[in-house]
């Protein structure tokens, strides 16, 4: 009980103390309260307590409080850090010699550590480290100028030396204050305490800098004493300062005092010629080695120079020449000078490098530096700043504000060391447990027969070895073969199956060269051969190169023996015989008499094309078709519409013959000269008239037997029966099969003849009573001979409708111009007009047109409603009612003929009566398709 009733007060005191953390409706809310709790800096243990509690209930305010826990628990080890590196600092700063090395070396190796050098302590320790190195610099930069300040004064001495005496008396006090002034800061340079840090060389160099300029002193104040006495007393003895000893003799007058003096003097020992050599070369090697360092701008190694110069022209300055000696003056003024700027051009240079510091975490939002990036800006800008010091004097204060920005930017990388040091560690135990994963799929695995399904998970555990993320060099040094020894062991069975597929596909690549090499190449063995080997590649995967490779060398001779099979069967069928040429003979001819547009050539080649598909040879087909032939050469051009109808066996209505019951007699005996036989424009009836050319005419064909009366439901009257078929024609495209089936003579419910009967007509016998003849196909044809006969048909059957067509357009409009102009002389002929309209038909329109308008309104409109309904045309819609009306009529009048057997009379009629544009334009529409049936 008291467990169960605890839990809900803590949660209720823990809701209490984080402000209503728990109790808040939204997650944004709840973050909003634990970061407000948090900035009261609770304690530890209480964040570590409602961390506990929430991270079950929302782990995104759970994460504000993991962070605090985090950065505590380092804050907590910084310290024990800092702690350390303060102990090290004490102990540097207790020091009484302090090496400038030790204490930035401190400063680095903290960095590197982790130690918090921008809080207290360390940041106290920190300053107090650069204040003492920045005295120590100061110093030695103090004691170097104090030497250069004595080598100048000791030149200021040695200049009023060659001046006159009474210029070097004026500024004897002024020379005097200064040797006291430089002896006062000597004491005090040498009194500081951070003297002891200083190299050794300074002290030596600063004591015999101090003792060289007192001893020019001493001799110029002893000089000048001297020359003032030897002025006031003529009987004094003359300075050894020869200006100044010239002068007095001068003053005192009268006697020539250049010679003499000369005479007086004591022999100037004469100096040895190669001494003197020796010192000239000694203080030109060093003039040319300062004047070298000058001009190319080095500071440090100028100064240098210049020190070495002073020290050689110090021991053998008594030797050398007036030119060499000015040269050695400029040399050292123009050091000095370049020293002066080299300090300038390096402030300018830290200067730039303190504002690329200080702006690395100042960059705009989004274009912050990663870790890496940051990283590797402050090596740079550190080693800039190592440059900068070699070209100058350094600058304590600008160094300090150049370290602390580089601190407070290495923040940011210690941040990302933190989160590469644990992504490291974590991928460590990624991999560590992958290649355990390894070796335990490998034991499990050893004898897996899916080889697919093993193969593909090898793939997977190299993927995800691949991408399980970056460790260091020496982590994967050590992780690397004990992958290898897993990985390898998992893959050993697996190989060993492909070792043993390569064997046995080898094996069938030879099988596959004996197959090709066969003179026989066997079909069936083939493939079971490719079976065998699509079993085995299934089965066991290559590598996709391999495998690519052993299947082009199995492939290789099937294709080969495939190849030679086809080149072969190509030569065989390359061999034209002779009836494949007399067809493409014949079907080029049909090309040319297409493209001549005469549909009396076409027709001609037609039937030669046909005679050699059946076999026959061309001359025989000259003769035997001549007949034919020159029947279809007599047609005239207008008759083009009437043999297209025939040829598309497009029966004409029997309503025409009844219509016309007494033709002409001049018209039935000069039909046979204008217009050729309905049959001759039939292929097969040419055909027929081939066989039977002994005969002098053709005979008439045999009556057809009356059909069945068939009830049908629907209309019976005359005019709405349906048109019966030809008794005899060929249908279809040119070119197809007979069949005996209809043909003249036979039954109307005979069955087709058996296969065997190849095609015989019927009651020709069952035993061939007829002489034998070639089947109606012919012989059979190649490729490249079939396809030739059959596009050649197909463009004359297209070029014959074209040109059907044609004829028929002009003829429709003849006839509609002779209606308008009342002249029977431009009505079209029969031929023209096809053998719809019969002789009778078009004698009655030619009286029709040549009496003039004498038919009445109402017939003509009657006649035209019977011409749309016998054309099965639409009516305009004034005339529906008209249409309907009539209709109706012809149902009362069950015993007259139909508009369809009658359209050649109402033709007639409307062209009886006046021309009108709507009347014509519907004629026109009635007789387009009436003139093609």
């Amino acid at each position: 009980m008291t467990s169960t009733s605890t839990k809900p007060n803590d949660l209720q005191s823990l809701d209490t103390m984080t402000g209503g953390a728990f109790t808040a409706p939204t997650s944004g809310e709840r973050a909003q309260r634990i970061r407000d709790w948090l900035a009261g800096n609770p304690a530890p243990e209480q964040m570590q307590e409602v961390f506990k509690e929430l991270s079950g209930r929302d782990k995104g305010a759970a994460r504000l409080l993991r962070e605090k826990l985090d950065e505590l628990k380092r804050a907590k080890g910084q310290e024990a850090i800092a702690a350390e590196w303060a102990h090290k600092a004490e102990a540097l700063l207790a020091q009484p010699k302090l090496n400038i090395a030790d204490a930035l070396a401190w400063q680095r190796d903290a960095a590197k550590a982790g130690a918090p050098l921008s809080r207290e302590p360390l940041a106290g320790f920190k300053a107090r480290l650069a204040e003492r190195v920045k005295g120590i610099e100061d110093l030695q930069h103090r004691a170097q100028v104090h030497r250069e300040a004595a080598v100048l004064l000791a030149q200021r001495f040695e200049v009023l030396s060659t001046k006159s005496w009474r210029d070097a008396q004026a500024a004897e006090e002024a020379l005097r204050a200064d040797v006291a002034h430089w002896q006062q800061q000597a004491a005090e340079i040498t009194a500081d305490g951070n003297w002891n840090s200083l190299d050794a060389k300074f002290a030596p160099q600063l004591e015999s800098s101090k003792a060289q300029l007192l001893v020019v002193s001493d001799a110029f104040h002893q000089a000048l004493a001297q020359t003032i006495a030897a002025a006031e007393d003529a009987a004094a003895p003359l300075p050894p300062v020869p200006v100044w000893a010239d002068e007095l003799r001068i003053a005192r007058g009268g006697v020539a005092e250049a010679a003499a003096p000369a005479a007086q003097k004591p022999p100037v020992p004469k100096v040895d010629p190669e001494k003197r050599a020796a010192a000239q070369a000694a203080v030109e090697a060093a003039l040319a080695k300062l004047e070298k360092e000058t001009a190319e701008g080095h500071g440090k190694a100028s100064a240098g120079a210049a020190a070495a110069l002073r020290a050689v022209l110090k021991e053998h300055g008594k030797l050398v020449e007036p030119p060499l000696e000015a040269r050695v003056h400029a040399a050292l003024v123009a050091a000095g000078e370049l020293e002066g700027w080299q300090r300038w051009s390096a402030d300018k240079v830290r200067e730039e490098l303190v504002a690329k510091a200080e702006a690395l975490l100042k960059r705009p939002e989004g274009q912050a530096l990663g870790g890496r990036k940051m990283q590797e800006t402050l090596r740079t800008l550190r080693e800039q700043w190592k440059q900068a010091d070699q070209g100058g004097v350094p600058n304590h204060a600008l160094w300090k504000r150049f370290d602390e920005a580089c601190n407070e930017a290495h923040k940011v990388v210690e941040a990302w060391l933190e989160k590469v040091r644990a992504d490291a560690a974590e991928h460590r135990a990624q991999r560590l447990a992958l290649i355990e994963e390894v070796k335990a799929w490998a034991a499990e695995h050893a004898d897996a027969s899916d080889l697919k399904a093993h193969n593909r998970a090898l793939h997977q555990f190299a993927d995800r070895w691949r991408d399980a993320g970056h460790v260091g060099e020496k982590v994967f040094a050590e992780l690397q073969p004990q992958w290898n020894e897993a990985f390898g062991s998992a893959r050993a069975p697996f190989e060993a199956q492909q070792k043993a597929s390569i064997e046995r596909r080898q094996a069938m690549i030879a099988e596959a060269a004996e197959l090709g090499a066969a003179p026989m190449l066997r079909i069936d063995a083939v493939k079971a051969l490719q079976q065998r080997w699509q079993a085995e590649a299934q089965s066991v995967p290559l590598d996709r190169r391999q495998e690519q490779k052993l299947w082009d060398a199995f492939r290789a001779p099937i294709d080969e023996a495939f190849n030679r099979k086809s080149a072969e069967r190509e030569k065989a069928a390359a061999a034209v015989s002779e009836h494949d040429r007399n067809v493409l003979n014949a079907s080029k001819a049909l090309d040319a008499a297409n493209s001549t547009g005469d549909a009396q050539k076409i027709r001609a080649a037609v039937a030669q094309l046909e005679a050699a598909l059946r076999g026959e040879a061309p001359a025989s087909t000259a003769t035997s078709n001549g007949p034919a032939v020159g029947a279809t050469e007599v047609v005239a051009p207008g008759q083009a519409a009437a043999e297209f109808g025939e040829s598309a066996e497009q029966a004409p209505a029997p309503g025409d013959a009844e219509a016309s019951p007494v033709a002409p007699a001049e018209s039935a005996a000069s039909a046979p000269d204008l217009v050729a036989p309905a049959d001759g424009a039939d292929p097969s009836a040419r055909t027929d008239a081939a066989e039977a050319e002994a005969s002098p005419a053709p005979a008439a064909p045999p009556k057809p037997a009356p059909k069945p009366v068939i009830a049908v439901r629907g209309d019976d009257r005359p005019g709405n029966k349906k048109a019966e078929a030809l008794p005899a024609g060929r249908g279809g495209k040119f070119g197809d099969r007979r069949d005996s089936r209809g043909a003249p003579g036979g039954r109307p419910n005979d069955r087709a003849p058996r296969a065997n009967d190849r095609g015989a007509p019927a009651g020709g016998g069952r035993f061939g009573d007829r002489p034998p003849r070639f089947e109606d196909r012919g012989p059979r044809l190649g490729d490249a001979a079939f396809r030739a006969q059959r596009e050649a048909l197909e463009r004359a059957e297209l070029a014959l409708r074209k040109l059907a067509a044609q004829a028929h357009g002009e003829a429709l409009t003849q006839v509609l111009g002779a209606w308008e102009q009342r002249d029977a002389s431009k009505l079209p002929s029969a031929q023209e007009l096809g053998r719809a309209v019969t002789p009778a038909v078009r004698g009655q329109w030619s009286q029709a047109l040549a009496a003039g308008p004498t038919a009445a309104a109402d017939d003509a409109a009657e006649a035209l409603l019977r011409l749309e309904m016998a054309a099965e045309v639409p009516t305009p819609a004034e005339q529906l009612d008209a249409r309907r009306a009539l209709q109706l009529k012809l149902l009362t009048k069950r015993g007259d003929p139909a508009p369809v057997q009658t359209w050649g009379q109402d033709a007639g009629k409307v062209l009886a009566a006046a021309h009108d544009a709507a009347s014509a334009r519907r004629l026109q529409n009635a007789l387009k398709a009436l003139l093609r049936k």
